[in-house]
Formats: C-alpha cells, sequence, structure tokens
C-alpha cells in the first residue's frame, strides 16, 4: 500500500475552509429578527389545541434560518404588550422582520385585532383596552424601515367565541364585525400571509400543529426558497390537508425577494435583491414607478373584494325579500325596507369607492404605460 502525502499551502487551505463554513451558515450578513406569539390557554373561551405549539414549531424554524426571535405563549396584555416593545426595539436596526401569530383574532370595522389570553370582549369599548390592534405592530415594523423587509404570518382566522359576545353586545352596529381576519393595506415593503382568505375562518387542525403552520414551518427550512415559493408550497399542502377548504392567502408589496436559507449564490446578492444570471439583469425600478406598481396592485385588489362584497350584499337583499316577503304587518313590511335601505346605502357607498377606484387604476396603468383592464379584469 502506498501511502501520498500531498502538500496544499496553508493560504489554500483556509480560503477552502472558509469556504465550507459560509456554505454551512444559514443566516446571511443582515439581521433578521422575529416575533413570534401563541395563545392558546384562553381563559373566558374554549381553550385552542394548536397555537401554542405552532408558536413554538415557527420559533424553531426561523431560528435555523439566523433570525433573533422572540417567543410569547399564552401572553396576557401586558405580556402581549411588552413583547411587542422588545421587537420594537430590535427593529430599527434590521434588516429583516417576520411576526408570527397563531391564536383567536377578529375584525371589526375593518381593523383586525389579536386576542390576549385575558382579554374580557363584552362591548367594543374593552378592544382597546383587552386586545391587541395589529395595525399598531405593522407600524412599529415599517417605523423608518422604508427600504426593509416585514413579514407577517397571521394564523389567526379560527371560528371565534369573542365575535359572538361583541355582537350581542352592538345590536345593529354587530354588522360591522367580520368573519376571520380583514384584509390589510401595507406599505411599500411588507408582506402578509393568511392561513386562508380574508373573511374567512381557518382549521385549528388535529394534529399538532395547525395545517397552515404545519406546511410553513416545513417549507421555511428548505434551502434556496424564496418567500413566493414557499407560499406556493404552503397552499399546495393546505389545500391537501383540509380537502379543499381552507386556501392560504398572501398580500405582496415586496420589491425584492426573499430568502429563508439561502444558497451561496442567493447570498452573495445584496439583500432584497434576487439572484439572476447577468443575461436577465434589467434597469431597476426607480422608487416613484415601485410605488405606482404597488399602488395599482393594492387598488385592483380592493376593487375585486369592493365587487365581491356588493354580490354578497345582493344575495342577502333577495334572501331577505324571500324568507320575509310574504310578512302581512305593517310593522314587519317597514322593517324589512329599513333593513334592505341600509344594506342598499352600504351598495352606494362602494360604488362611489369603486368609481374613484376605476379612476386611479386608469391614471397609475397611464402612468406605468400598462393596457387598460376592464372592471372585470380586476377579479381574480
Amino acid at each position: 500500500m502506498y501511502c501520498v502525502i500531498v502538500r496544499v499551502p496553508l493560504a489554500g487551505l483556509l480560503a477552502g475552509l472558509a469556504a465550507s463554513l459560509l456554505l454551512a451558515l444559514p443566516a446571511q450578513a443582515e439581521k433578521r429578527v422575529a416575533l413570534v406569539v401563541g395563545n392558546s390557554n384562553y381563559k373566558e373561551v374554549g381553550q385552542l389545541a394548536n397555537p401554542v405549539n405552532d408558536a413554538n414549531a415557527i420559533a424553531s424554524a426561523l431560528k435555523s434560518s439566523g433570525f433573533e426571535v422572540i417567543v410569547g405563549v399564552d401572553v396576557d396584555k401586558r405580556a402581549f404588550d411588552n413583547k411587542v416593545r422588545d421587537f420594537a426595539g430590535l427593529l430599527e436596526s434590521a434588516d429583516a422582520a417576520i411576526f408570527f401569530y397563531a391564536g383567536h383574532g377578529l375584525q371589526v370595522a375593518g381593523r383586525n385585532y389579536l386576542i390576549p389570553v385575558d382579554a374580557h370582549l363584552q362591548g367594543e369599548r374593552d378592544l382597546d383596552f383587552d386586545a391587541e390592534n395589529l395595525d399598531f405592530i405593522l407600524k412599529q415594523m415599517e417605523l423608518g424601515r422604508a427600504d426593509k423587509t416585514n413579514i407577517v404570518f397571521l394564523d389567526a382566522c379560527r371560528d371565534n367565541p369573542f365575535s359572538q359576545n361583541l355582537a350581542r353586545s352592538m345590536g345593529t352596529r354587530s354588522t360591522s364585525i367580520g368573519k376571520g381576519l380583514a384584509q390589510v393595506d401595507t406599505g411599500v415593503g411588507t408582506f402578509i400571509a393568511y392561513s386562508t382568505q380574508p373573511g374567512n375562518v381557518a382549521l385549528d387542525g388535529k394534529g399538532k400543529n395547525s395545517p397552515f403552520t404545519a406546511a410553513l414551518a416545513k417549507h421555511v427550512k428548505e434551502p434556496g426558497r424564496d418567500l413566493t415559493s414557499v407560499m406556493i408550497e404552503v397552499r399546495k399542502d393546505v389545500l391537501a390537508a383540509t380537502g379543499g377548504k381552507q386556501v392560504p392567502w398572501d398580500h405582496s408589496a415586496l420589491t425584492g425577494e426573499f430568502y429563508f436559507q439561502p444558497t451561496a449564490a442567493q447570498r452573495s446578492t445584496t439583500p432584497g435583491e434576487a439572484a439572476a444570471p447577468a443575461a436577465a439583469v434589467t434597469a431597476p425600478r426607480s422608487p416613484e414607478e415601485t410605488g405606482n406598481i404597488v399602488a395599482l396592485a393594492q387598488a385592483r385588489e380592493r376593487l375585486r373584494q369592493l365587487e365581491e362584497e356588493n354580490q354578497a350584499d345582493q344575495q342577502k337583499i333577495f334572501d331577505k325579500q324571500y324568507d320575509e316577503g310574504g310578512a302581512e304587518s305593517t310593522t314587519s313590511r317597514n322593517n324589512l325596507s329599513m333593513e334592505i335601505g341600509k344594506i342598499q346605502m352600504q351598495m352606494v357607498r362602494r360604488g362611489q369607492e369603486q368609481k374613484k377606484l376605476r379612476e386611479e387604476i386608469t391614471a397609475l396603468e397611464g402612468k406605468l404605460e400598462l393596457p387598460a383592464q376592464s372592471a372585470e379584469g380586476t377579479k381574480k
């Protein structure tokens, strides 16, 4: 047997070792921070099986992706506020920030509220004192971070007993309590993913984790996947797990790609910049053009949402006329007319907003030199 000794220059050996270590590291030079909250053990309503497990699973996945993670499980209002404050303290110097929430959440008058475990929601006023306003958290993530990446995952669209309590106390104003969570309009650089479509209810799941979180925790660990690719795989997994009943939905105002586990080639690009072959490189967009693109996408989505709401109200009017149209008493007929009148007024207001949106869309399409779409073209 012969033993061959190969002399390798020390500089070359160190360079190779450094390259190997670089490939093994999941984190980029950018600073990544996350706040992960999961609430299961509610004091005034039934417990949820999975949110604490969901929070722990996502926290583990994000730590492996180089995030500094603040974790809160079964947090009351004071603890929730403190976690958000701690998170805000890390945001100013962070290149990428993630907020994940699992637990009860609800929408009232188009605003989303996340529910601490000690919440006592007997009236609308209690929301300001006992619930966490999602808009406030988004504001903290976006303040002074216009060129940074913000990502929000909301696994909080469960069938919510708090909504029933509020509906009883709010009387006729209970129509402002929506099912599930409401769509959020975000600033440039922010991505929001819901475990199901806005206004719909998600499943808590029968396993250790919810269908949405199980899929998300799995795919963020896969090397080389950008955020869009992760969400496509999550959506497919959730559709399969729920028999098509639940469809994860997202809204993006990002201006570049984001990778949880970047490859060496992806890591060599600047944060938020996609790795691409030299032949595919295009001229960078100006901030004004980027803003117009985001504004156009938001306007089209809002128009689509208004069209769906009007269709739902038209069906509501038909159902009321069918169910109560045969009422013989004058009082019953007057009440029916008043209810239908209120619905029609909502539709009129939407119509006015739709008109303004169509004008805005036309103007933005002109600025971006895009072919005009019909109203039907805005629907997905």
